[in-house]
């Protein structure tokens, strides 16, 4: 039985369900449908202090720019670099096919990017430039034409780096907006901003909740909830960089949960002193402390085969392995957002640096879905093709005799005139309406 040196409830679902958050949203979104850019103006100036126009053209943005350190712009670039490369590999594993499955029967599948996409890249307390990349590059190399791309200010001001992350990642429209006002005018359209198709970022409760209520009327990337990390370790891992991890996520915010699965009970209480020992100093502990505090686990379990069924059972967002043969959770585990493997490997990597996306399912969406990726911006869509009359004479006889057991009797007829027209048979129901025809 797994011993709870530190124990928390689990997150889910149903536990955002806040009826005030959802009906508040749903009155912003009501009254940007009616009001358009008067209201968005609106609600810009109540949530962000931002009373000038909200699109940032080229000269503007070029501004901004300029502001920047060279070092900050080479960073950008070269992390930009790094998820571009790992996006195309995945665009490349996504090919258009064509088979003939009898003949002159040609089915096809091709992979079409959506028309324009929104990238939503949080701010309000700090400057996210990491979701400019993972959101506007991801869609460029998918091929989306426009991109359009929202950032809040902080504090009343532009945050720059996030400017120019948008700027160098290819975004063809960027406007100084945040939370639901801005999901919902890329989603549902205002004066100065064209709707979009699909809209992709993380974002707090609200942004969540904008997304949710939107969706259908608009594509979403997951549905998303706090930032999450577990940690799979043995006997071999290094409890100061365990600690470090738990808390390099708990600063997302103070829901963010953080949870250590370890076969070694000292390295268990040893990463719970060496945590108390480090927070007080984190210029983040507003937000990491009461994350530890509340939703921080720490279990110990008798063996590493145990460790990982347990951490499947979490499906977390975010699983870094920390044991003798990392390697070996990537047969041993199923459910999670992203595996980090070693103890050379960190999530905050994945969050800023290493290429792969960070946007990610949370709150056990990790069983059912992926990530965002080149693949999510675009439709895999069909087509099909009969250039021998005797396959569709044969597919017309076929559908004729299954359409009617489902009782479809036109469906069964369309299958029927090209078994008639192609292969020569003879119809009751033909026969009846060309003789009334000729009459």
């Amino acid at each position: 039985m797994p011993l709870y040196l530190k124990t928390a409830p689990t997150k889910s679902f149903t536990d955002t369900a806040q009826s005030d958050v959802a009906a508040r949203v749903g009155t912003i979104i009501d009254d940007i449908r009616s009001n358009g850019d008067e209201a968005v103006q609106r609600y810009a100036s109540q949530f962000d202090r931002w009373d000038e126009p909200f699109r940032l053209d080229d000269e503007r943005v070029a501004e901004i720019m300029a502001t920047l350190e060279p070092q900050v712009i080479d960073d950008i670039r070269f992390v930009q670099d790094q998820v571009r490369a790992f996006a195309q590999a995945q665009r490349e594993t996504l090919t258009d096919i064509e088979v003939e499955t009898l003949p002159g029967v040609r089915l096809g599948q091709k992979h079409v990017p959506v028309r324009a996409a929104g990238a939503y890249i949080p701010g309000g307390k700090y400057p996210l430039t990491a979701s400019a990349h993972m959101t506007i590059i991801t869609a460029k190399v998918a091929g989306v034409p426009r991109v359009v791309a929202c950032t809040p200010p902080i504090r009343g001001e532009i945050p720059a780096a996030t400017v120019a992350a948008m700027k160098l990642a290819g975004a063809d429209e960027i406007y100084i907006l945040g939370g639901v006002q801005a999901v919902t005018a890329m989603a549902v359209g205002t004066e100065t901003i064209a709707p979009v198709n699909l809209i992709a970022g993380p974002g707090n409760a609200y942004v969540a909740e904008a997304k949710r209520q939107l969706f259908g009327e608009v594509g979403i990337d997951l549905f998303a909830g706090p930032t999450e990390i577990l940690i799979v370790a043995d006997d071999d891992a290094d409890p100061f960089l365990t600690a470090v991890d738990l808390l390099s996520q708990a600063e997302h915010g103070p829901e963010s949960p953080a949870v250590l699965i370890t076969t070694s009970r000292d390295l268990g209480e040893r990463v719970m002193a060496l945590i108390d020992e480090l927070l007080p100093g984190m210029s983040t502990r507003d937000y990491a402390e009461p994350a530890w505090r509340d939703w921080g686990q720490v279990i110990v379990v008798d063996d590493i085969d145990e460790a990982y069924a347990l951490a499947d059972s979490f499906a977390f967002e975010h699983v870094q392995v920390f044991t003798s043969e990392p390697r070996a959770a990537l047969e041993k585990m199923h459910d999670y957002g992203a595996l980090f493997l070693g103890e050379n490997t960190c999530v905050s990597y994945g969050d800023k640096v290493i290429g792969t996306n960070h946007v990610l399912p949370t709150l056990g969406a990790a069983r059912y879905t992926g990530g965002l990726w080149v693949g999510k911006y675009l439709r895999t869509v069909t087509y099909q093709e009969i250039s021998d009359p005797a396959s569709s004479a044969l597919l017309g006889d076929v559908c004729g005799r299954a359409a009617r057991v489902e009782l479809f009797e036109g469906h069964a007829r369309s299958g029927d005139a090209r078994a008639w027209r192609h292969g020569g048979r003879s119809f009751r129901w033909i026969e009846d309406a060309q003789a009334a025809g000729a009459r």
